[in-house]
This record gives structure tokens, sequence and C-alpha cells, in this order.
């Protein structure tokens, strides 16, 4: 065997004495138990009704809505608060049902888009956007309804948004405008690009007080 040769032999078997050594170094772990992730029995009051359900801690509102309470209204889009289609009411306020723990709305009144009629007779949101075409899929529309109603409540209670003029003045319901309208939806997207028609909707809602 020349120089070459054995010095090529010694060189192939030492990567290979060191490779074995290194694969029988590494533990073989025991199969572990499956871990079942901790549940929690809570009470959820959803428009207006009381529903007990059992839910992983980690279970989103939204998620607890749908597939605990049949509710499926509440669209479920983006997962990660960017889109708006989830949009319920909290204690009166628009949330994002895929950023809320169920968990946590204990003692608090959920609204969601089934619950905003008065029996047969729709919103006053509900009949514009029928009236003005608001929706064309209509997959983000239960959210826009829930976001623009809270748009008009929050618009009557003098709250101003980046669109107000002089936020250091108290916003007077008379200002709702077009552009108003346009910042204060600005977190609810539309795949068919209704927006014109969702402004419209939310304008002649509007006028009615």
């Amino acid at each position: 065997m020349t120089d070459m040769d054995r010095r090529t032999f010694l060189e192939t078997a030492g990567v290979a004495i060191a490779y074995a050594a290194t694969v029988s170094a590494v533990p073989v772990l025991a199969e572990s138990a499956p871990h079942e992730a901790p549940t929690t029995t809570i009470s959820l009051t959803v428009n207006g009704k009381v529903h007990t359900v059992t839910v992983e801690d980690r279970t989103t509102l939204l998620d607890a809505l749908r597939n605990q309470i049949g509710l499926t209204g509440t669209k479920k889009s983006c997962d990660r608060g960017e889109c708006g289609a989830c949009t319920v009411h909290i204690d009166g306020h628009r949330a994002l049902a895929c950023m809320s723990l169920a968990v946590i709305q204990k003692g608090r009144f959920i609204t969601t888009i089934e619950g905003v009629a008065k029996g047969s007779k729709l919103h006053p949101l509900q009949a514009a956007f029928i009236e003005h075409d608001g929706f064309q899929c209509g997959f983000c529309t239960p959210g826009q309804i829930m976001s623009g109603i809270a748009l008009l409540k929050e618009a009557r209670s003098g709250w101003p948004s980046a669109a107000t003029p002089d936020v250091t003045q108290p916003f007077s319901y008379d200002q709702l405008t077009e552009a108003e309208i346009r910042e204060r939806m600005s977190g609810n997207l539309c795949r068919c690009a209704c927006y014109p028609n969702i402004v419209d909707s939310i304008v002649s809602a509007a006028k009615e007080g």
C-alpha cells in the first residue's frame, strides 16, 4: 500500500469511527405519554343567552363561538387580527374574536352578528347593506356590520379618530364624514373591494340616527 493510499484509508476510517461514536452517544428518548392541554368549563353570555362550554385554555373566543356554541356568523379568516372578519361586541365595544381567549370572557356580554336584529326586524345597518349592495361574496359582511354598528355608537359618544381634524375638541356626530367612516372601518378588509358601497351603507344608517 502506498503512502497516499495509507493516508486516505486512515482518514476515511477516522471519519467513520467518529460518526459511529457520535451516533451511539445520542440517548434514545423513551416514548412519552401524550400531553393533554388543560381545559376549563366556562359560561359565556352570547346574544343574551348563557352557554356553558368546556374549552382548552388556549381556545380563542372565535373558535368557542363557532365550534362550541355553533354561531358561525362570526367568520374565521386570517386568525391573527388583521382582517376584521371575526369582529364581535364585548360589553358593547367591538373586539376581534380571534385575538381574545374564551376563558377570560366570564361575566362579559358578547354580541355576534346573529344577535343584532330584533326578531325578524333587521338592524338599520343590516338593511342598509342590502339596499346599497354593501357586499358581494358576503364573507366579510358580518365583521363589517359589527364594526359599522360600533362605529356609529363610538361617533355618538364623541370618540375622535385619526381622521378627525382636531382631536382636542369633542367629536360631534355631524362630523361623521366619509373620510371619518373610511378611517374608522380601516381594520375591516373586503376581498371583493366593496368599500364604496360599505361606506354608503354606513352613511345611510347614520342618517337614521
